[in-house]
């Protein structure tokens, strides 16, 4: 088994160690992405794979109580993404003008925490495992795309996306595109709502929103692009994201 990362009570954050972990992960993945939210994810076995797994490692939060997996992020290097030919969001963005960052970049993804345990602590966990694992790399930024559901038709994300854009919008330089764009236009932007939890950790730590959400149809959201610079990360936050342990 693979060394804990980090522990707080019955819980611990570790990396997968073998394809039996991994396959936990999935199953997690699964769990929350298909059978809670309804994304169309064609499994015959209850598991969420796809091209990118082989490449990425697997961060997991583990109840030592009962040894199951209950949060998960996985983490695709500059180095992996270069063997597998691409990040998951170049399928998602045109990423052109974070080109000359990519070698310092890792993608954040496929992250999910299990219903029972989300009023605790396991997402902060995750981060500050994270942290303990880029500790000292290269790696300087971090990109991925947090999905908001689109079950009202696609209302919400779009007022979600005119109140971040106001403030936490990038500039130019490191401005992406969508593929699919989420039709902004034609829907109710001006809701009064709330960030999901992840977006508002994310945002406080300062990320930056990097430009319209793309629109998802097979997992039924749309993936807000977002990157993290980690010198610049915020104080409060970076003390939490590189706790070694508790």
């Amino acid at each position: 088994m693979a060394s804990a990362l980090i522990r707080a009570g019955n819980l611990e954050v570790t990396l997968a160690c073998d394809a039996d972990d991994v396959g936990r992960a999935q199953r997690l993945r699964y769990r929350v992405f298909a059978e809670e939210l309804g994304a169309a994810i064609g499994s015959a076995d209850g598991l969420d794979r796809d091209i990118f797994d082989p490449y990425c490692q697997h961060l997991i939060a583990r109840d030592l109580d009962t040894g199951e997996v209950v949060g998960t992020y996985r983490l695709l290097s500059a180095e992996q993404a270069g063997r597998v030919g691409c990040l998951y969001s170049d399928g998602e963005f045109w990423l052109t003008r974070l080109d000359s960052l990519r070698t310092r970049m890792v993608e954040l993804g496929r992250s999910c925490v299990h219903p029972a345990y989300r009023k605790g602590p396991v997402i902060m966990l995750l981060w500050s495992g994270l942290g303990t694992l880029l500790a000292g790399s290269a790696h300087r930024y971090l990109i991925g795309c947090v999905s908001v559901p689109i079950t009202d038709g696609g209302h919400y994300a779009a007022s979600l996306y005119r109140r971040l854009a106001d403030q936490h919008l990038t500039d130019e330089t490191l401005r992406v595109w969508p593929r699919r764009r989420l039709d902004l236009d034609r829907l109710d932007h001006h809701l009064d709502v709330l960030p999901p939890p992840l977006v508002k950790g994310y945002l406080r730590a300062g990320a930056k929103l990097l430009g319209e959400p793309h629109l998802d149809t097979e997992f039924g959201c749309a993936d807000f692009p977002m990157m993290l610079d980690l010198a610049g990360l915020h104080d409060r936050y970076q003390r939490r994201f590189t706790v070694a342990g508790a």
